[in-house]
């Protein structure tokens, strides 16, 4: 069997693939090229990064047999991407535009092995309650929204101010479940086999 390695340091992605049975694959984190042009659409800019990451990881690997999986997953509201937040003054302003609101997490997936590259992306509408300052000051003082897009976690404590998810839990989560099982599938991985 080929090797099977998820470009991606993410413990969420990590246990997703867990949660699904996939065993024995291998981390890599490659150095990619993360830029985009900003006039792409949402979908199309993770999905180039995630293309970029599946490439850069197949060289790092040195195995042109190997499957690669790369994701990249970005938090949009009206179209503005909204990153890892750099100070609890950025956190606050972000959870600020979201209360309230229904906001885009988009998910770029590719799975590459040799010459084949498929990619794909999805889409998860979020609705947030309107949220007091107290609420979103006390969210920041544990530290959850720090190193997360959109500065929360919808897997911690931000779970309180979700009111509705339209699409893929697991998309919010970084990885889209039902789409990577479908590519997968098509490169030939069955996960219902247990022979």
């Amino acid at each position: 069997m080929s090797r099977i390695i998820l470009a991606s340091q993410s413990p969420r992605r990590r246990q997703l693939l867990d949660q699904i049975g996939l065993t024995g694959y291998e981390i890599l984190v490659p150095q990619a090229d993360e830029s985009y042009e900003p006039s792409l659409p949402p979908a199309e800019i993770v999905r180039s990064i995630s293309r970029k990451k599946a490439e850069a990881a197949s060289r790092l690997a040195g195995d042109s047999e190997a499957l690669i999986i790369a994701a990249d997953t970005m938090v949009f509201l009206d179209s503005l991407r909204l990153g890892k937040p750099h100070s609890e003054q950025e956190a606050y302003s972000m959870l600020t535009s979201l209360s309230g609101r229904t906001h885009e997490v988009i998910t770029g997936i590719t799975v590459l092995q040799g010459s084949r590259m498929e990619t794909c992306s999805d889409m998860t509408g979020v609705t947030f309650r309107s949220l007091t300052d107290a609420e979103k000051w006390s969210y920041i003082r544990t530290g959850e929204p720090m190193d997360k897009a959109g500065a929360y976690g919808v897997q911690g404590k931000a779970a309180l101010f979700v009111t509705g998810i339209s699409g893929d839990y697991f998309n919010v989560m970084g990885l889209p479940l039902h789409l990577l099982g479908q590519m997968l599938s098509s490169f030939g991985m069955d996960f219902f086999s247990f022979s």
